[in-house]
């Protein structure tokens, strides 16, 4: 299948695919981001991803995949520090600020920061209508944050703080998002860097958690923590495993603009699981976000 995926990079068919596998992991990053709204600790919940990614990911890893090469192992390094930044600014921002407010500055900074890198690092140039695409999908995100924030009772101290951290999270999403797609471009077998990935980049949180579990115990249950845990370990290979995948086979940042079409997933899955109350102005700027998605698409 790394053969397959090598052949295809560069490709119309590759680019298709890359495609489908950046809207598959839009929704599940959306998945991904409701499975933590609200019931635990933040930091408990990235631990308990984290201690299952190193238990899905380490048997593959370690044994069904070829190890890192050199110039691999030091992108994996480099993805750790990262990911761990980001990791942190998520955290940080959902521990003063709702969820809905800090989601979506978190994903709206980093398209455009992406296509910026993207552009420097590896030559891929936006023509004018998909720039218009991606300042329209951005700022359509913003306006969602603050029509969000209208909804909140709102301690201003602690959501100017949480808005801090959710701008510095997307300006991660970018470095990230462009730092991966290095490397699994010069990753001579793209599974081998998925695979290790998953498991260095886990190493981190579980140990946190811990900590935190000490002094907090686990509020809503221990036992719903690993559950979730386990669903979102698996959600999360499909989600960050996709948008990379994409990067491989296509462009970076129209992977990373159609990837942020998770905030309109994760508005209809509000609307349509959990019960929420979308209204006119969200249903417009959701389709604002996705009219900025269609032009970076067809403006190319």
């Amino acid at each position: 299948m790394s053969d397959w995926i090598i052949n295809l990079s560069g490709t119309p068919a590759g680019a298709a695919w890359a495609t489908a596998l950046a809207l598959m992991s839009a929704l599940a990053h959306a998945v991904f981001g409701a499975l933590q709204k609200g019931r635990h600790d933040p930091w408990l919940m990235r631990g308990s991803i984290d201690a299952s990614l190193i238990v899905i990911s380490a048997p593959v890893a370690l044994f069904m995949v070829p190890w890192p090469n050199g110039p691999t192992f030091v992108m994996l390094l480099g993805a750790m520090v990262v990911h761990f930044a980001y990791k942190m600014t998520v955290a940080l921002a959902y521990e003063r600020a709702a969820y809905t407010v800090v989601y979506p500055v978190i994903r709206g900074t980093g398209p455009l920061v992406t296509v910026i890198g993207a552009s420097l690092l590896f030559h891929e140039h936006f023509a004018p209508l998909q720039w218009a695409g991606v300042v329209l999908l951005s700022a359509a995100m913003m306006m969602l944050a603050l029509r969000n924030m209208s909804a909140e009772q709102v301690d201003l101290r602690g959501l100017k703080i949480g808005l801090l951290w959710a701008f510095a999270g997307g300006i991660l999403v970018a470095i990230y998002t462009v730092w991966d797609a290095y490397g699994i471009r010069q990753s001579p077998d793209p599974f081998t860097f998925l695979a290790w990935f998953f498991f260095l980049t886990a190493l981190d949180f579980p140990i946190l958690a811990a900590f935190r579990y000490r002094r907090t115990g686990a509020p809503g249950g221990i036992g719903s923590l690993i559950r979730r845990g386990m669903a979102g370990a698996m959600i999360a290979w499909v989600s960050f495993g996709g948008v990379m995948l994409a990067t491989r086979l296509g462009g970076v940042g129209e992977a990373a603009v159609l990837r942020e079409t998770s905030t309109v997933f994760a508005a209809l899955i509000g609307w349509f699981v959990l019960g929420e109350t979308v209204g006119p102005r969200r249903l417009i700027l959701m389709g604002l976000i996705a009219l900025g998605a269609v032009m970076v698409q067809v403006g190319g």
